[in-house]
């Protein structure tokens, strides 16, 4: 069995832009949720959002950084989200195929959820004000759910493997698991892997806060997305990208590369049970499945980075299948509780926020969590503060819309600095 590994990093977030300043935020425990200011929201029942801090200050995200004026017309911000994390990706692994043979083997495996919302939201203003031959020529390439895929691959030269995944909010852990897979397999040596979401459009917000997911706390926006808190009143919409570089393990040596950490597990099923409320028992197969992948037990996994929305019957149906198969004794948080929801790219971000905490022995905290539902009583879902934890394997969950499941296991490498 071909291992594989993760060598490379990137992300942005409602906590930041950059690995650093996600990692800073997750260990004091802060909030990334405020006033939604990406568009007018005042008659909605919503406005608060997780978007990512905007800015040429360290921490901020600068389109001028990842992309030409040109080219930042041309693309959808789901696409310039992509361009953030994977720049800094894959300056993090430190490898850009030269030969042919190396470009070959180097692939593509990139999703998004709603893909170029924004694009079309603006297109449809276009035709409505202006007619339909003033639409950009550029408006079809932008909705596309592979854009990021397609554009990553022309900017790196890489030519293995390259396809784009989108199932709602396990977007981006079924573009890690599936790249791994096909590495596994001997398709490629090198991925490119993760997801990007760019939902803060008026559209988007209303239509999820007419499925009353949303929660409501527009007076207190860092208090508003608590999992398993008896109060909350449902999740947070926000932005944000992920980007990891996965690598065969023996490739990854002989070029002397850092090795973060082993992607060991993947499991995946389907609920068949309801197209927007959780089912419960595929969530469980998941986890099992990916446990048997890693050929690990459930005492090996000291932490599980949970989906853990902040909604009402989402949160217990994982809680339930976590106690099932984990007891009471693997430590589990969710980082949503301060990125609030990312969607389709909350996968791959929270999939660095687990090795973060693995490379660097901590418990992300879950925050606002003051009143634990009854059912969470002996487990430790590590309220308020970031706990001190040596971390041996990561479970990181994602569970979308549809009924789709998807899971991640990551270890650690023995012998490896």
């Amino acid at each position: 069995m071909r291992r594989v590994v993760v060598t490379g990093i990137g992300c942005v977030s409602p906590l930041g832009a950059g690995v650093q300043a996600n990692l800073s935020a997750l260990k004091k425990g802060c909030s990334g949720i405020g006033p939604v200011t990406r568009f007018d929201a005042s008659d909605l029942s919503v406005r608060i959002a997780g978007e990512i801090p905007m800015g040429k200050q360290a921490g901020q995200l600068d389109f001028d950084s990842v992309a030409s004026p040109k080219d930042q017309r041309h693309y959808d911000k789901v696409a310039l989200y992509a361009f953030a994390a994977t720049q800094e990706a894959m300056q993090d692994g430190q490898y850009l195929p030269k030969t042919e043979e190396e470009k070959n083997r180097f692939g593509v495996y990139f999703g998004s959820g709603q893909g170029g919302v924004q694009s079309f939201c603006d297109g449809v203003y276009v035709i409505k004000e202006k007619g339909p031959t003033r639409i950009s020529p550029f408006f079809i390439p932008s909705l596309m759910i592979n854009q990021a895929a397609g554009l990553l691959s022309i900017k790196y030269g890489l030519q293995g493997p390259n396809i784009a995944v989108s199932t709602a909010c396990a977007t981006g852990t079924h573009a890690i698991g599936e790249a791994m897979r096909l590495i596994r397999d001997d398709y490629a040596d090198v991925m490119l892997v993760g997801s990007s979401e760019a939902p803060l459009v008026k559209p988007a917000v209303a239509g999820f806060a007419q499925l009353r997911a949303l929660s409501t706390r527009n007076d207190a926006p860092q208090a508003a997305s608590r999992p398993w808190d008896k109060d909350r009143d449902g999740f947070v919409m926000s932005e944000g990208a992920g980007a990891l570089i996965l690598e065969e393990y023996e490739h990854a040596k002989a070029r002397g590369a850092r090795i973060y950490a082993e992607l060991a597990g993947y499991g995946l099923s389907g609920d068949a049970y309801h197209i927007t409320a959780p089912g419960g028992t595929g969530a469980l197969r998941a986890m099992q499945m990916a446990l048997k992948c890693a050929d690990l037990s459930p005492c090996d996994v000291d932490y599980i980075n949970a989906h853990g929305t902040s909604t009402a019957t989402g949160d217990m149906m994982e809680l339930r299948a976590i106690k099932e198969l984990f007891g009471t004794g693997t430590a589990v948080s969710s980082t949503k509780s301060m990125t609030g929801h990312m969607l389709g790219a909350a996968g791959s971000v929270e999939a660095v926020f687990g090795i973060l905490a693995m490379q660097h022995n901590f418990l992300p905290p879950t925050i606002n969590l003051e009143h634990p539902e009854d059912e969470a009583e002996g487990m430790n879902l590590v309220p308020n503060k970031a706990q001190e934890k040596n971390i041996r394997a990561v479970l990181s969950n994602s569970f979308g819309f549809g009924g789709t499941n998807a899971c991640l296991l990551f270890k650690k490498v023995q012998n490896e600095a």
